[in-house]
């Protein structure tokens, strides 16, 4: 498992770098090619647009092999990559808006179908740390991969970095291959067809998931609600350069590399009810800190929210791994990427129709839904609701140690096959 272990995190590695790389380049190669900053805003618009369509796509996961699947959709986004070798003229850049629609297809295929693999590929303790880990490589690549894109884009051009780009996902596919897999009989059996509707009954049937996925729904969207708030309150408020938002940017950054190294530790002893809560309430906090007119409260901030903001998305991820059948396991995790990514198209575009309201109160009416969401998540699990375990609080499960489900796991997967 350790082996494992390693290639996964190898695999965010290389996916993360050359996602990140190429995200940054379609824009500005968009740019140049045509001078429209609108066009270029379109390339992001089609990397997220897939998420509408995520919940049918999770389907495909449970009805054909995962593994062959991924490395399947690799290869075929490489070759999508390379296509790119041809863009020489305004008129070509519909290749480059095609290939990001490609990546947005690519991200909902292989979030999910990793997602449903790695119980496969790891045992059930190993899951919140390699999930950790994973969060903290994808991250330090947001750091390293755009202003190494950018730098080889200026350097030899835009099919200089799609070559690169594509090499990441050949390397993926065969890291994906060498990945020794334990069977699990339970996820061979015929999944039921019932679509959408399967993926949202195992989320809202469980507890676990839904507050674990919902709290970090709700966090992922107060990101994006408060995106226009930080440029007000950084170029306008404080009257700083606008350079000064990558020191924030890099600040965010390395704290969720530490909290992504921490966060599996802190799912084995407390529980992904406990970490989802912590972890939204970390990110308020980050939120509140950001509104002392004091650039260094901001920065510290900014660290906190960027620990807090990874346990979310982990604690959420690894409560879908560890809670639901292994037959729905591929449509159950695109759902509940959706349902954690999807909002955020919305929050965008309202915070910064909100900003005009000021930066301050954005950010503090995004920090109180965040913390009223931990503080509803973490009141006692009611009998009626909850009636596999004696109630408690989550609180009480970060205080004193968790259990069974507290702990992400049900009593009835304990057992299951690796």
């Amino acid at each position: 498992m350790r082996r494992n272990a390693v290639l996964l995190v190898t695999i965010s590695l290389l996916s993360g770098f050359g996602s990140s790389a190429m995200s940054l380049v379609a824009g500005i190669w968009i740019l140049d090619l045509t001078g429209s900053v609108s066009q270029a805003a379109l390339a992001g618009l089609c990397v997220f647009a897939p998420q509408l369509i995520g919940p049918w796509l999770g389907g495909l996961l449970d009805r054909l092999p995962r593994r062959p699947l991924l490395i399947a959709t690799n290869l075929l986004l490489a070759a999508a990559l390379l296509s790119l070798l041809a863009v020489r003229t305004p008129g070509q850049t519909w290749l480059i808006f095609a290939v990001s629609l490609a990546y947005g297809v690519s991200y909902l295929l292989l979030d999910a179908g990793e997602t449903a693999l790695l119980p496969s590929a790891l045992s059930e303790r190993e899951l919140g740390d390699v999930n950790g880990w994973r969060s903290s490589a994808q991250e330090g690549m947001k750091l390293v991969a755009p202003a190494a894109g950018a730098g080889l884009y200026a350097w030899h051009g835009g099919p200089a970095v799609a070559t690169l780009s594509a090499a990441m996902p050949i390397l993926v596919a065969a890291l994906y291959a060498a990945l020794r897999l334990t069977p699990t009989p339970a996820s061979r059996a015929a999944a039921p067809e019932r679509g959408l509707r399967a993926g949202l009954a195992v989320l809202a049937g469980q507890r676990v998931l839904r507050v674990t996925v919902g709290l970090a729904a709700i966090s992922i969207a107060m990101s994006g609600l408060t995106t226009a708030a930080l440029y007000q309150l950084v170029t306008v408020d404080l009257g700083l350069a606008s350079t000064f938002l990558g020191v924030l940017l890099s600040a965010q950054g390395a704290g969720s590399i530490v909290g992504g190294l921490l966060v599996g530790r802190a799912i084995a002893r407390r529980g992904v009810l406990a970490v989802g809560v912590a972890g939204a309430a970390l990110f308020a906090i980050g939120l509140l800190a950001r509104c002392l007119p004091w650039w260094p409260g901001m920065v510290a901030g900014a660290v906190i929210a960027g620990v807090g903001l990874p346990w979310t998305l982990v604690a959420g991820v690894t409560a879908v791994q560890t809670s639901t059948p292994p037959a729905l396991l591929g449509r159950v995790a695109a759902t509940a990427n959706t349902a954690m990514f999807g909002p955020i198209a919305l929050a965008i575009p309202l915070g910064s129709a909100a900003v005009h309201l000021g930066a301050r109160p954005t950010l503090l009416a995004a920090a109180a839904l965040c913390l009223a969401a931990a503080a509803l998540a973490a009141r006692p699990t009611s009998r009626l609701s909850e009636a596999s375990g004696p109630e408690r609080s989550v609180l009480s499960g970060w205080l004193g140690g968790a259990s069974g489900p507290e702990r992400g796991v049900q009593p009835e997967l304990e057992g299951r096959p690796r």
